[in-house]
């Protein structure tokens, strides 16, 4: 029977008027005037889920087989797994394997890591920490995975090729078991190179996006290399599903958060959302979230094509490291942002703090309580702070951190960004202010087809002025 005592809750009390007076909370009233519109997004996104057009609703349902027993076969024989990949090919399961993986491995046994590799993701061509990456690791004990469902992401193939390069050296005929490829099933240039060398390989859905991809082998196979529950985080992600089936906003976890957010912005004038974990652990999945909902709701028109420059600015901070940083600003600065605690009710841990120092006022107060009390109020500080100043922030409440509950979390920020796109009536699963950097590249580099656009960015950059101090 499955346990429902776990689920993640959300508590909206404190942007609501009540709460943070009428200029910056939200009424009832005006949950109730999006209701017509949450219909008519509900029944879209049923409509893209049964046309198939829109994949990740239904990733939770995959057979976990085979990416199983190839990670059976990875903690027998290799040390390290790396993941060559960017945005969504690498966010997802460098987040979840921070929330639930083994944070510190590096640093641990093989047999205190359970025999696990070592996981690594690699989501940056900077080449000063790519270079001392590939520098520590033994090729012969590493497992690179190539992910990129185009195959022409140019930072991933650069790293690939460098990759490439350094096991025909070291390895001669013996690399190709080294590496393994996530990519489309059938088409794109990755799938010709798996098939000309015959590389285990792994498939992107098509009608999957990478920012929407973690559930998929995208995620999945680095995170069950690496040792998670990849079967409990699919559970988590199916019981999220079945709790945001209605079109009810506030009984709809997922439309919920996404109408709060909403509201908050086209009405309250609050164009930034700040998320913050009270949770180490949970840092990266602000990361995750900040390009999720960025890259998904920020567009220059809707689906129709009228003008709107729409989007809310996603922004990441950590409790309590960031009460020491930003939370000035966030409690006396401007009236821009609407704010997302990640609380955690039990840690796995518990570390009480011990009597030591005597009787000084300055930590006697702090002896016999627990680290854990300890955040815990802190989280409650800030929130009472954000809320006596009239600054709307809601808390999304983990009973735990485990893969069933970060399963949970994943697909309901997934369908909650989904939602939006809906209510800013733009299209959440295109990207095309990211084409212009992506083109600019390939003409500055030399890519075939390309010269005639490289021949017009050289003559704007030749005519514009440049100012530098020296």
């Amino acid at each position: 029977m499955t346990d429902y005592k776990r689920d993640i809750t959300i508590d909206y009390s404190n942007v609501m008027e009540e709460a943070v007076g009428p200029e910056h909370g939200i009424s009832q009233g005006e949950l109730e005037l999006l209701r017509p519109r949450a219909a008519e997004v509900h029944k879209w996104l049923a409509g893209l889920k049964e046309k198939g057009e829109i994949g990740f609703f239904k990733l939770h349902e995959a057979d976990t087989t085979k990416i199983k027993k190839y990670a059976a076969r990875v903690r027998e024989r290799y040390e390290n797994f790396v993941v060559l990949g960017i945005g969504g090919s690498a966010l997802g399961a460098s987040a979840i394997n921070g929330a639930v993986g083994r944070n510190f491995a590096p640093l641990l046994t093989k047999r205190k890591r359970d025999g696990y590799p070592r996981l690594f993701v690699a989501d940056n061509i900077d080449p000063d920490n790519f270079g001392q990456l590939l520098s520590a690791l033994d090729p012969k004990k590493t497992i690179f995975n190539v992910v990129s469902k185009s195959g022409a992401t140019a930072e991933t193939m650069s790293q690939f090729m460098v990759v490439f390069g350094m096991l025909e050296k070291k390895l001669k005929g013996k690399w190709k078991k080294r590496v393994v490829v996530t990519t489309d099933p059938a088409k794109g240039v990755l799938r010709e190179i798996v098939n000309e060398h015959k590389l285990d390989s792994f498939e992107v859905p098509p009608n999957v996006g990478g920012r929407f991809s973690v559930g998929s082998a995208v995620g999945l196979l680095p995170l069950a290399c690496a040792g998670v529950d990849v079967d409990a985080l699919l559970a988590g992600s199916a019981r999220m599903a079945e709790r945001t089936r209605s079109d009810d906003i506030t009984g709809n976890p997922a439309y919920l958060f996404s109408a709060v957010m909403h509201v908050a912005d086209v009405k309250k004038r609050k164009p930034m959302v700040v998320m913050m974990p009270y949770s180490s652990r949970l840092y990266g999945m602000a990361d995750w979230f900040a390009q999720l909902w960025a890259e998904s709701l920020g567009k220059r028109t809707t689906r129709g094509g009228s003008v709107v420059h729409a989007g809310q600015t996603p922004i990441k901070a950590l409790g309590a490291t960031d009460q020491h940083s930003q939370v000035q600003l966030y409690v006396e600065g401007p009236f821009d942002k609407i704010f997302a605690f990640l609380e955690v009710e039990k840690f796995d841990s518990e570390l009480r703090i011990p009597s030591v120092f005597g009787k000084r006022p300055e930590t006697s107060y702090l002896a016999g309580s627990t680290m854990n009390e300890l955040l815990n109020i802190e989280l409650q500080g800030t929130k009472y702070a954000l809320t006596i100043h009239n600054r709307p922030n809601l808390t999304i409440k983990l009973p735990e951190i485990s893969a069933h509950t970060v399963g949970q979390l994943v697909y309901m920020l997934e369908l909650s960004t989904a939602f939006s796109g809906g209510l800013y009536d733009v299209n959440p699963f295109d990207q095309p202010g990211v084409e212009f950097g992506k083109n600019f590249a390939y003409a500055m580099m030399g890519k075939e087809g390309y010269s005639g656009l490289k021949a017009e960015i050289t003559a704007k950059l030749k005519d514009s002025k440049r100012r530098t101090v020296e």
